[in-house]
């Protein structure tokens, strides 16, 4: 990997475990609640507010832009209380490392078709031997967590 490359992988790989710690922590807040939709809400509230206090300190007035964006690309929050809600809902039962297992195959597989496409804008990345392979082992990654 190219020196440019380190600091966005970097970022994302603390995201990783940002989000292998934010779903027993979600999951706790399911329990407490009662509800894992109350919980999915209120992480997603708190997410929004902090996200929105940086976006008005940035001083960007990217905002303002919103009108003009098409509505499909609004689709990403609600990708996303979907994934949060999923996730405080089975936690309990998976654990950690077979929902994050679950998590990443799903992640995986989708971003083969949407590579494969060039949906959303992107470069076309065709599906190969060797990126089938690396689903196909995420996937037995999967079953090895629960057997």
């Amino acid at each position: 990997m190219t020196q440019g490359v380190w600091l966005p992988v970097l970022l994302i790989v603390l995201g990783g475990a940002a989000i292998a710690v934010q779903a027993p922590v979600n999951g706790a807040l399911g329990r407490s609640l009662q509800s894992p939709l109350a919980a999915a809400a209120v992480s997603f509230g708190i997410g929004f507010a902090c996200l929105l206090a940086l976006t008005v300190m940035s001083g960007s007035g990217a905002l303002g832009q919103l009108a003009g964006a098409p509505a499909w690309q609004l689709a990403g929050g609600l990708l996303g209380a979907f994934y949060v809600w999923a996730m405080v809902s089975s936690i309990s039962t998976l654990g950690v490392v077979t929902a994050l297992a679950a998590l990443i195959l799903g992640q995986l597989g989708a971003a083969l078709v949407i590579d494969h496409l060039g949906a959303f804008g992107l470069a076309v990345q065709p599906i190969s031997p060797k990126r089938i392979a690396a689903v196909a082992l995420v996937a037995a990654g999967l079953f090895l967590s629960r057997v």
